[in-house]
């Protein structure tokens, strides 16, 4: 396959990507205007979730930005966006309580996100070097340098396995979500089918996410084999 027909293998993914992102902001739009019959605000549901899971260590924390929500383990710190620490919509609980479900998972010692967190350096490396090391070695493939072909390979498979097995980490996180909300009385039965809507838009994200990787890696393989 010549050089720049390849990216013809990227493109469907990348509109899957694109068409996952719109289906997050239009769920999100829609269920951050309905509010939950419970009242409670996304981080009075984090707080009160960890609280009965015993995690009172972890701290709930406002940041700035949009849909900027996370979990960090190292600082043991439910961090919610403004749009969902403040709100009592069913997004924002939906949100808020994916968030503490990672929170569970690192206080369970879930294996998804226990090998997810110690390939996160190397994954990290891999994103950002794989594909100048890739290029610098394609193009010097006569000389000494051609090595660096496979070691971008290398790199950039280490970042498709951490968006494989961030997968079942993020379903494991909505659908504990759901589970404790709806079990803990924050959000009615009716209320169930609507914040699983946001939670199941948001993961087609990480699908997109994973299905990029995926081409991309194919992608350079098909170009190192050219190269033989």
């Amino acid at each position: 396959m010549p050089f720049d027909t390849t990216m013809i293998l990227i493109i469907p993914a990348l509109i899957f990507a694109m068409w996952a992102q719109s289906q997050v902001r239009s769920a999100y739009d829609k269920y951050s205007r309905v509010r939950s019959r419970s009242g409670i605000s996304g981080a009075q549901a984090a707080r009160r979730l960890l609280d009965s899971a015993g995690l009172q260590n972890v701290s709930v924390e406002q940041v700035q930005g949009h849909l900027s929500d996370h979990y960090d383990p190292k600082a043991g710190a439910v961090r919610l966006s403004p749009g969902v620490y403040q709100s009592s919509s069913v997004a924002a609980l939906g949100i808020a309580a994916h968030e503490a479900g990672h929170a569970m998972q690192h206080a369970d010692g879930y294996v998804a996100l226990e090998f997810r967190n110690n390939i996160f350096p190397v994954a990290s490396i891999g994103s950002r070097m794989a594909i100048p090391l890739f290029f610098i070695g394609f193009i010097f493939s006569a000389g000494p340098l051609n090595f660096l072909m496979d070691v971008g390979i290398l790199f950039f498979a280490f970042a498709f396995i951490f968006q494989l097995v961030t997968l079942p980490v993020e379903f494991n996180a909505s659908s504990r979500a759901v589970a404790l909300l709806e079990g803990g009385g924050f959000i009615d039965r009716d209320e169930v089918g609507p914040t699983r809507k946001v939670l199941n838009a948001a993961a087609l994200t990480y699908i997109a996410a994973a299905a990029v990787a995926l081409t991309q890696l194919i992608r350079l393989l098909i170009l190192r084999n050219s190269r033989d």
